[in-house]
């Protein structure tokens, strides 16, 4: 299925989180949304705590590296290929340990991946 998780999911239309779910869904791409609050996104809930998710290619994250801490062996866990961070959630230190399971690791925003077609 190759499923995206968008990490950092929010209900609120404003964040950037949200416009990637929809967008994803425009893009016909499967997604997962987790999140700190449950709610929904352009038909997508909004799963909340660290729901454990099969089929997972991508996991693009909308965390700041503060609380991406506490998702380190969650997104682990989940053996992504691999982990787009979104600007304001860059993670050197997150990088090396993902590198080192051979996940990729991209600096890069899932809206112009998206957009210009190399998502």
């Amino acid at each position: 299925m190759n499923l995206t998780i968008v990490l950092g999911a929010s209900p609120n239309s404003d964040r950037f989180s949200n416009k990637a779910v929809r967008s994803l869904v425009r893009h016909g791409k499967p997604v997962a949304a987790v999140g700190y609050r449950s709610g929904e996104v352009a038909g997508i809930n909004i799963q909340t705590g660290k729901p454990m998710i099969e089929d997972v290619h991508t996991i693009t994250v909308y965390m700041s590296p503060e609380h991406q801490k506490d998702y380190y062996d969650y997104m682990l866990s989940l053996h992504p290929q691999r982990i787009i961070f979104n600007p304001g959630a860059e993670n050197p230190e997150f990088y090396i340990i993902c590198r080192e399971r051979d996940i990729k690791v991209i600096e890069d925003c899932t809206l112009i991946l998206l957009n210009s077609g190399t998502f």
